[in-house]
């Protein structure tokens, strides 16, 4: 049995669960067990390996690989009965097709499918979001065009909601324009927990905010790409603090 030996207690909370993690079948370092071994430490309850969808050009998983996945995680799960492990996948919102990257008919290899808007994508308006930021950041931006394009990523992003059953929107507002409002009140009617990443700078202060004007959840995550960081939650902590939000809405977060 291992003792929770690295338990992150900060300003009088811990983290529960972390639902969005990398291992080596996508962009992360370490395998697995490794994770899981991490959120033991971490003396968490529950941890979700979550690899890039397989539409990322550069960091998706195999689709062939889930078998393998799944099968290293149903013996994890007798070695440590401790702690519950998932399986999930961390989808690509696109503008085809039902508005994702995992196929309908292969949610059943998963647990549950998180999803969040990513470059290196087909379909994903991801050359007019890159170039967009880079005008931005240059002092170049066109607000007729950031109008359209918020629109679109938009649309795209509320569609993949209610199209899909998604446990969790990745670090929303990231990569793009979006319209949070409209995101967060499509969460909201579906289930959908809103993230507030520690990896990524979104969900931002003013972007709570704003998704707390709905009733939709939110949960943060460490998008870990490496064991290390599994468990981690102070930025996202911090953030939903300055932003004023009621810390009971966050589901993977506890007094101590």
């Amino acid at each position: 049995m291992a003792d929770p030996t690295d338990i992150r207690i900060y300003k009088g909370y811990r983290m529960t669960y972390d639902l969005h993690t990398h291992t080596i079948y996508s962009h992360g370092k370490g395998t697995i067990r490794d994770n899981v071994l991490a959120a033991l430490d971490r003396g968490l309850s529950k941890i979700a390996i979550t690899d890039h969808g397989p539409g990322h050009l550069t960091y998706g998983m195999k689709r062939n690989a889930v078998p393998q996945m799944r099968e290293e995680i149903e013996a994890l799960k007798k070695e440590f009965p401790q702690i519950q492990i998932c399986l999930s996948v961390e989808a690509n919102i696109i503008n085809k097709w039902r508005y994702l990257d995992v196929k309908p008919d292969e949610f059943a290899q998963y647990d549950f499918v998180i999803g969040g808007y990513h470059y290196g994508v087909f379909n994903g308006y991801c050359i007019s979001n890159y170039l967009n930021r880079h005008k931005e950041q240059q002092g170049q931006g066109d607000s007729r065009a950031m109008k359209r394009l918020r629109k679109k990523n938009t649309e795209m992003t509320v569609q993949s909601i209610y199209e899909n059953h998604l446990k969790i929107l990745t670090h929303p507002g990231d990569k793009g324009p979006f319209d949070i409002l409209e995101v967060a009140k499509a969460c909201d009617k579906r289930g959908t927990l809103m993230e507030i990443s520690t990896w990524h700078d979104h969900l931002t202060v003013e972007e709570i905010r704003t998704a707390a004007l709905t009733d939709a959840g939110f949960i943060i995550s460490s998008d870990a790409h490496h064991p290390s960081r599994i468990g981690d939650f102070e930025g996202g902590l911090d953030r939903a603090l300055e932003a004023g939000l009621d810390l009971e809405r966050i589901v993977n977060i506890q007094r101590v």
